[in-house]
């Protein structure tokens, strides 16, 4: 699954998103971490690091999340981050950096 994808669904129509069960759990956490739910970005990470609910593991995505849970003060998501870094090559942690800065800039243009 493209991280394309998933930033276009989050701020796209509910009805515009997969209606399996995986995708309705996609789809309620990409609309809550759309809205800056900590939370959902956190379980965002999950799925991607582990990967869960019909997503492929994709360490830079699931980095992405956890930066941005780690950014809002969730503390786990630092340690989960802290762990898949491990795993990672700078290039893919800058990658990772690069999306989670590109995602914060769409919701500020969403919001605005």
């Amino acid at each position: 699954m493209s991280a394309d994808w998933i930033h276009a669904a989050a701020f796209a129509p509910a009805n515009a998103v997969e209606t399996t069960h995986d995708g309705l759990l996609l789809a309620d956490c990409l609309a809550a971490a759309a809205q800056g739910d900590t939370n959902a970005y956190f379980e965002l990470g999950v799925a991607f690091s582990t990967g869960s609910h019909g997503i492929a593991c994709d360490l830079v995505e699931a980095h992405k999340w956890f930066n941005l849970a780690a950014a809002a003060g969730h503390d786990e998501a630092a340690l989960c981050r802290a762990d898949i870094s491990d795993e990672m090559t700078a290039r893919e942690i800058a990658e990772a950096q690069r999306r989670a800065r590109a995602w914060l800039r769409a919701g500020a243009q969403q919001a605005a």
